[in-house]
């Protein structure tokens, strides 16, 4: 989301500044590349560029398809091949063994259900929405961006004979929370369709704010988390101490949960450094459904803090993340946010946290679930 994010943000530059726009998005990969499907970039056409389809390696030549797409006013497909030894060919030289698809879609504001509609539609809910794009590795017709679907709301630029089909597949995507490729046939035509989960973004909840939350606050900022910062201090929770924070608050433990929204992207750290308010928090937190509750500190103050709760199962113990965070040697402030935040990343993934070269399967094995 925070690509996503940042797209929006440029957009809005672009409309302002009169500038003309296209959207690229990797629909489809095959074999190894450096981003998956549903990687993004907005391109406008004095040549700036906001999000990422590769790892710097074919943005010169997404640039001039770009620029081609917004000319000729239609959408586009290129396929990038890196399977050839001689990739040099293409002047991009990849190196990364694989099919990279990308489609380009030029924005028209004035239509009403442009790609970057969808993409702000996506922001109005905290809620999982399927986002359905389609395209041709066969055929000139490239329809793009048409469809996005979540349990209460459907926005689609389709016509009747497909509709049914595809919302069918959109609500299958959705309650098993996988991404997924279609096929459907159109105006004679059979095109494929790439089904994309998209999850809201993290929703970090720091229950303290002292100087080691600044960095953790900020790590969060910049990977486009929703970050609230609670403490009882005043003179610690303010906006001056953590500016990239969605909302700093002053708050005590038995009114905290009355300022936060709970979702499952929802992950709570504790990390006031006041003992009593931990206890607290904790024992309220335990009460909801939580997916991420986490203490700063070792082990044993977990132990003893479930203790004085009568709270001390198995069950709680293995869902309190205590000490919180990765094992990665971290001493400073920003070392320790560093293991905090790949911790609750791999929580919500459901990645291993292991070293990528203890790895059998593919780096983006998780690359058709939502991140």
């Amino acid at each position: 989301m925070k690509e996503i994010a940042d797209i929006l943000i440029a957009y809005q530059k672009a409309v302002k500044e009169n500038k003309k726009t296209a959207l690229a998005t990797v629909v489809k990969v095959e074999g190894s590349s450096y981003r998956r499907p549903g990687a993004r970039m907005l391109i406008t056409e004095d040549g700036m560029l906001t999000g990422a389809i590769s790892g710097g390696c074919l943005e010169g030549d997404a640039l001039r398809k770009a620029l081609s797409a917004i000319h000729q006013q239609e959408n586009r497909l290129v396929t990038y091949d890196t399977t050839d030894e001689d990739d040099a060919k293409f002047g991009i030289q990849l190196g990364c063994n694989g099919v990279v698809h990308i489609l380009f879609e030029p924005i028209f504001s004035e239509q009403e259900q442009n790609p970057i509609a969808f993409l702000k539609a996506l922001q109005q809910e905290r809620e999982n929405a399927v986002l359905v794009t389609f395209f041709s590795l066969n055929d000139k017709q490239q329809p793009g961006t048409k469809t996005l679907y979540r349990k209460e709301e459907l926005i689609a630029d389709l016509p009747p004979t497909i509709l049914n089909e595809v919302m069918n597949d959109a609500a299958y995507a959705l309650e098993n929370k996988t991404s997924d490729f279609k096929e459907y046939q159109l105006n004679g035509q059979w095109i494929t369709a790439f089904l994309e989960i998209i999850s809201p973004p993290i929703s970090l909840i720091i229950a303290g704010a002292g100087n080691d939350a600044q960095p953790l606050a900020e790590i969060a900022y910049r990977l486009g988390w929703e970050v609230t910062v609670v403490d009882g201090r005043p003179t610690h929770a303010t906006s001056a101490r953590f500016p990239d924070a969605t909302r700093v608050l002053v708050s005590k433990p038995d009114q905290f949960l009355n300022y936060i929204t709970l979702d499952e992207r929802t992950a709570f750290v504790l990390m006031t450094h006041n003992y009593n308010y931990d206890v607290e928090l904790l024992g309220r937190l335990l009460a909801t459904k939580a997916p991420y509750i986490g203490t700063l500190g070792p082990r044993r103050k977990l132990i003893r803090m479930l203790d004085e709760l009568n709270q001390n199962t198995a069950e709680n113990e293995s869902r309190v993340h205590g000490p919180i965070g990765l094992d990665i040697g971290a001493e400073t402030a920003e070392e320790i946010a560093i293991s905090i935040i790949a911790e609750i990343k791999a929580k919500f993934l459901g990645a291993s946290a292991k070293p990528l070269k203890e790895k059998n399967a593919p780096i983006h094995v998780h690359e058709l679930k939502n991140s």
